[in-house]
């Protein structure tokens, strides 16, 4: 079975935005909300893995590597939020939020639900406004009359 480098890439933007978390947790600062910024780097970092890997493949094509990117991006925040709602569920649910919502988004107290899809729509902004920043960079690579590369 072949996983595609896309699903292999969110996995790794899953991975450091999990570890970054457990060790910002670790060291008490779960509920600083500016650390989840960091997130960002993570989504950088797996999505320039994919376009890599499609440019030294030579796709070249830029509607192609833009899904790409896009489905790298937000597949590793989906399995991130995935990835939290059931460390949510494990630590107490509702009760271990509000721990971590006192900074957020909400007026009260929410829901796991309401948390998850919360950041769920803030990480795929974030997705995709990693993704066309990617694709504006690695557009100059491709071959094009625009950009006066010779066929």
């Amino acid at each position: 079975m072949n996983i595609p480098k896309e699903l292999i890439n969110g996995f790794i933007i899953f991975l450091g935005i999990g570890l970054f978390f457990l060790l910002a947790e670790a060291l008490g600062l779960a509920d600083n909300y500016l650390l989840r910024f960091f997130n960002v780097a993570f989504i950088f970092y797996g999505t320039l893995r994919t376009l890599r890997s499609n440019y030294k493949q030579g796709d070249r094509s830029l509607p192609s590597n833009a899904s790409s990117a896009v489905f790298t991006a937000f597949s590793g925040i989906f399995l991130s939020v995935i990835g939290l709602v059931i460390y949510i569920t494990i630590n107490g649910g509702d009760a271990y939020i509000e721990s971590l919502s006192r900074n957020f988004l909400f007026g009260g107290t929410p829901s796991v639900i309401r948390y998850a899809f919360s950041l769920l729509l803030e990480g795929f902004v974030s997705a995709g406004v990693v993704s066309f920043l990617m694709i504006l960079y690695w557009e100059t690579k491709y071959k094009s009359d625009k950009h006066g590369a010779k066929k």
